[in-house]
């Protein structure tokens, strides 16, 4: 596999940002030690892309506010805790969710203790980015055209791992077998580092997960890449074509991010928070980090984003009702 560039979503990486964070923080801390702090409420463990994302805005958002800012991580119950946590919060702008593409996914799945449609107002649809399919080194083909060929002569022979059932890779997985016509065992796992395990393992032989998740993996050789969801290439993936270059151009998949406030957010607050995440988010050194990573900026105002989780919502509930898709497996 050819590369423009090996970028690796290692440990010390991750450190490095951290680090970074905190040191930019630091300065701020004594200055507005009289204001409560804005609070980045994040629904997954430290590490993971929502995780990452958040804590690159941090000091640049902070240095816009005047204010100090943290990441502060709710994870459990399919990111449920963080996002009830942030609709009953003070709607003061100071405890904002950054939400993920499970935020439009969850009320399919289950009955929530929040309405996801009315207990949260937008602030930016931040960022985007594909999914990338990777597979293991024992699986047939080098792109998604020679696997699909391969499963199509084995129907029962192939498997793919998701973080979990109704996560999105679940969902695209199922929406590309359906498209393709072949038949996938379907292996939930409990997140991305267990499914991309069982590919090292070679206990399943694809997944879809995000670049900044499977870029070590693919730069070692350990992993292949058979394609990505998006609508174009990854500038570090310049010979891994999209789904819809395969053959399926009707086939489009974004995992997203954005960030609510709760509901009765004053508007006043909202815009003031709307313009200092676009200009955090379109800052040179933010996005060149964020694009590094395979984060696309989008950087849209509030009602944007509060469309398009719509708009997610209704595309994923209408897939699973035609398909008759259970979630719970």
């Amino acid at each position: 596999m050819q590369h423009s560039r090996k970028r690796r979503f290692s440990g010390a990486r991750v450190l490095k940002v951290a680090g970074t964070c905190l040191l930019a923080l630091s300065a701020l801390s004594t200055a507005h030690a009289d204001q409560p702090p804005i609070k980045l409420v994040v629904p997954f463990p430290p590490g993971g892309s929502t995780d990452i994302a958040s804590r690159l805005i941090q000091p640049k958002l902070a240095e816009i506010l005047g204010r100090n800012v943290i990441v502060e991580n709710k994870p459990g119950a399919a990111t449920q805790i963080a996002s009830q946590y942030v609709a009953a919060s003070k709607p003061d702008g100071n405890t904002l969710l950054v939400s993920f593409d499970s935020h439009s996914i969850n009320p399919i799945i289950r009955p929530l203790p929040y309405d996801t449609f009315k207990d949260f107002k937008g602030i930016t649809f931040a960022l985007r980015f594909p999914l990338v399919i990777g597979a293991s080194k024992e699986t047939p083909g080098n792109n998604l055209k020679e696997f699909i060929a391969a499963a199509k002569k084995a129907p029962d022979k192939y498997s793919y791992a998701s973080t979990g059932a109704g996560s999105l890779n679940h969902l695209a997985a199922e929406d590309l077998k359906r498209k393709a016509g072949i038949e996938l065992l379907h292996v939930p796992f409990g997140g991305g580092g267990p499914a991309i395990q069982a590919l090292l393992s070679d206990v399943a032989n694809i997944t879809f997960l995000s670049y900044a998740a499977l870029s070590s993996h693919i730069a070692s050789g350990n992993i292949k890449a058979l394609a990505v969801t998006g609508a174009k290439r990854l500038p570090d993936l310049p010979n891994v074509a999209t789904v819809q270059e395969s053959g399926y151009p009707d086939f489009e998949v974004y995992s997203w991010i954005g960030i609510f406030a709760p509901a009765k957010t004053p508007q006043d607050i909202a815009d003031h928070l709307t313009d200092a995440f676009q200009k955090a988010l379109n800052d040179p050194k933010v996005k060149e980090r964020l694009t590094g990573l395979g984060f696309e900026v989008m950087a849209t105002d509030g009602p944007t984003v509060d469309r398009y989780a719509v708009e997610q919502y209704k595309r994923w509930d209408e897939f699973v009702k035609k398909t008759g898709l259970s979630l719970s497996k």
